[in-house]
């Protein structure tokens, strides 16, 4: 890798024409992959794509008039100390904030590149283009926010927050609340009836362990083979099979992991409280992302659980 400092003025403008193209071409990914789910904020993308086309035009002109057709290919990441560029599929799922400030922080190190570029370049023509894009850097940030006003009113910004909110439901919310159910509710029955059938908690954690797993697994590949997602919005199969199958684990795992304790009584008591918490956190998601009233959601959920966990104890001690 070079120092920026040892860079003549050709390979700074060199360097320049590649900044802008791949900024543009981050920019149009931005906008073809929000096209379809928000496409106020595609808009405000193709708008900033557009701009850096025009700076890219600005400085070929210019090369080509000073040093001739062929560009040399100086990027960014031959460069010591610049910084590198995120491309789409590094920030996937994508959250609008973070891309629309990723874009001002973008803008800002452009504007940034081209002030240092200009206290290394003497020509007159080189070093006017220069401070023209520094200054065009630092309005079009200005300019984005502008295009954000324009296109995207608070009935678009509404509806893409509602989108958004919903996809979030539809592919994490629900798999993994359906997940957390099924692991702490199904796995209750074999984990205290081997506890009580055999007053042995190693082999309660041993059941408890192969239910979680086995739960786990078969949810997982359930939510994933259900459905495709393009019909019904809920995502990628295999996102919501992988949320489902970790949350089912992670429910059963839960009040499997007391029977650690080698005391039969001590681990029975710490995992019915672990129970407790389970249901009331499950009760929480329902309240909190499924708009369940909060006394319907408890009462349900501690009724369905104290049930099943009923059933393991009592077969278990018979």
């Amino acid at each position: 890798m070079r120092d920026f400092s040892d860079l003549s003025e050709k390979e700074i403008l060199a360097l320049a024409i590649a900044n802008e193209e791949e900024d543009g071409r981050i920019y149009s990914d931005y906008a073809n992959a929000l096209h379809e789910d928000f496409p106020s904020s595609a808009k405000v993308f193709e708008e900033m794509a557009a701009e850096e086309n025009v700076h890219r035009r600005w400085l070929i002109d210019l090369f080509v008039r000073k040093f001739g057709e062929h560009i040399p290919l100086v990027r960014r990441q031959d460069i010591r100390g610049t910084m590198q560029r995120r491309p789409l599929w590094h920030i996937k799922p994508l959250p609008i904030d973070k891309l629309r400030g990723h874009a001002r922080e973008m803008e800002e190190d452009a504007a940034r590149f081209y002030r240092l570029a200009l206290q290394r370049t003497s020509d007159a023509s080189v070093r006017k283009l220069l401070g023209d894009l520094a200054a065009a850097e630092e309005k079009h940030g200005r300019d984005a926010q502008a295009i954000e006003h324009e296109y995207l009113t608070e009935s678009a910004v509404h509806d893409e927050d509602e989108g958004q909110r919903r996809r979030f439901l539809l592919q994490i919310i629900q798999p993994g609340l359906v997940g957390l159910m099924d692991g702490s509710v199904s796995t209750l029955a074999p984990v205290f009836a081997a506890a009580f059938a055999t007053r042995d908690p190693w082999y309660a954690f041993l059941v408890g362990l192969a239910a979680s797993i086995g739960a786990g697994i078969s949810m997982g590949f359930a939510e994933a083979l259900a459905d495709d997602g393009k019909l019904s919005g809920r995502g990628t199969p295999w996102l919501r099979g992988a949320v489902c199958g970790l949350m089912t684990m992670a429910g059963g795992i839960g009040h499997t992991l007391p029977y650690l304790i080698p005391h039969f009584v001590a681990a029975t008591v710490v995992a019915c409280v672990v129970v407790v918490f389970e249901l009331s956190v499950i009760a929480w998601i329902q309240w909190r992302f499924m708009d369940t009233p909060p006394l319907s959601a408890a009462a349900k959920v501690m009724l369905g659980g104290g049930l099943v966990l009923a059933s393991g104890i009592l077969i278990g001690s018979s």
